[in-house]
């Protein structure tokens, strides 16, 4: 692939938001699935590249609407972005601007994180306020309050974010960290920023998610001195300089997740390749409690098996090693065809159950009280038209169509091409049958791009 500024046609991407995913349900999986890079993963680590003045070289990276726009990002900033399959180069040596594009970071929430490496790297950084999945207030004052606390004047103005480092060295200085809640982009921003701080920076109820593990150890990949990411207090001993390095990231295990429920609601035999089995606790526990069986099959490997309807069950989403509320979506399509009630409290995300309404389409029996969703199982769900409200959300109504009864039509796919890679093909290559139609008028064609299967049988 070519350079970032060519890797989104503006006008391909207006046509593939017109498209639509038939799904005739009913069909048992079988098979293994292939998992791709963690997305959230990717583009926190991209952003973190610009700490380095060489050459970074990142591998398993998905592709991805969300990458693709983070590389734009990048590009306008100056940066050399180019790609190759799962093969991801970059070279931030020459940052010849501070301000990140607004028409770029509206649409993506994790190009807030260019900020932290900026103000690191030049001393200066001009961010608007992100955009991203309408899934509720996701403020970035604990991001703020830590940049200035390493000695960042910040202000926000008119939807943009001014920060700057006094001082002839320009460079920010390590301190002692507190936030108010383990918000994962406040603690990477904050890391980030530390690497190259003057002194040593402690973070206290820091963020566990795998994630912020993945980005520590893509920087100590660069020399950067980081301890205790994965716990509550994270160390960050800072360097002057970052060096070249190679790194692969993750597995991503959101979309492990997702294939595992895939398995679960289709009463099916699905294996998983390659995962990091610790990543699932919550989301297997969860499984074997409703009554599927999970194995791990060596190191890397995830196995379902669902034959029997399952039980209900009752789901609080929590940091992590809590329940992902990344999962809580996918989770409430396979509860509304379980056996008995169900209580799933959304404690992350104030505005994350506007799937609910969609569920309902389909049969599903679903009640909203404050941030809770009473599931009250059914025998079956019936293929619907449908609308996808945010990126796990449009999974779940995959996830329902595939063990709905009848045909299932699919709106709103640019949020589902934020997150999961080839996700059509995957499921094609286990049985589902499925396929993405382009919508031209009153008439439908079956959509040319890579993600588009044809309808088995």
């Amino acid at each position: 692939m070519t350079r970032a500024t060519g890797l989104t046609d503006i006008n391909a991407n207006a046509k593939e938001n017109q498209s639509v995913l038939e799904i005739l349900g009913g069909t048992p999986l079988s098979g293994q699935v292939r998992v791709s890079g963690a997305k959230n993963s990717a583009l926190a680590i991209m952003a973190g590249a610009l700490l380095c003045s060489e050459d970074c070289r990142l591998r398993n990276v998905p592709s991805l609407m969300d990458v693709r726009r983070m590389g734009e990002i990048l590009a306008a900033l100056g940066v050399k972005v180019r790609q190759d399959g799962d093969v991801l180069d970059i070279n931030a040596q020459d940052i010849s601007q501070s301000q990140a594009p607004y028409e770029l970071v509206s649409q993506l929430r994790a190009s807030f994180f260019v900020m932290g490496p900026m103000l690191a790297r030049l001393g200066v950084a001009k961010v608007p306020l992100p955009g991203g999945c309408a899934i509720g207030a996701r403020p970035v004052d604990l991001h703020v309050r830590g940049l200035q606390l390493m000695g960042a004047d910040v202000q926000i103005e008119h939807g943009m974010v001014n920060a700057y480092v006094r001082g002839k060295s320009r460079r920010l200085t390590g301190a002692h960290i507190y936030l108010d809640y383990p918000s994962v982009g406040a603690t990477e921003t904050i890391m980030m920023a530390a690497t190259l701080a003057e002194g040593e920076t402690t973070i206290e109820n820091a963020a566990q998610e795998p994630e912020v593990v993945d980005l520590a150890n893509f920087c100590r990949a660069m020399g950067a001195r980081i301890k205790g990411a994965g716990t509550k207090t994270i160390v960050i001993d800072g360097v002057p300089r970052l060096h070249s390095t190679e790194y692969s990231i993750i597995p991503d295990r959101i979309e492990a997740g997702t294939f595992l429920v895939a398995g679960a609601i289709t009463r099916s035999d699905l294996s998983l390749f390659p995962v990091v089995p610790d990543h699932q606790t919550a989301v297997i526990s969860k499984l074997r409690a409703m009554g599927a069986q999970v194995f791990t099959e060596g190191s890397d490997c995830l196995r379902i098996v669902a034959r029997e309807r399952l039980s209900a069950t009752d789901i609080e989403t929590l940091p992590y090693p809590g329940f992902p509320t990344d999962m809580q979506a996918q989770f409430m399509s396979l509860l509304t065809l379980s056996e008995g009630d169900s209580v799933i409290s959304e404690t992350v995300f104030e505005n994350r159950l506007r799937h609910v309404a969609e569920l309902n389409r389909m049969g599903a029996d679903i009640r909203i009280k404050s941030n809770h969703a009473i599931v009250r199982g059914v025998p079956i769900l019936s293929g619907a038209p449908v609308l996808a409200t945010d990126l796990r959300a449009s999974a779940a109504l995959v996830l329902a169509g595939l063990a709905a009864q009848g045909k299932t039509i699919i709106k709103g796919l640019q949020h589902l091409d934020r997150g999961y890679e080839n996700l059509e093909m995957k499921l094609q290559k286990v049985g589902a049958r499925l396929r993405r139609i382009q919508m031209e008028g009153e008439t439908e064609t079956e959509s040319a791009n890579e993600n588009s299967v044809n309808v088995a049988g």
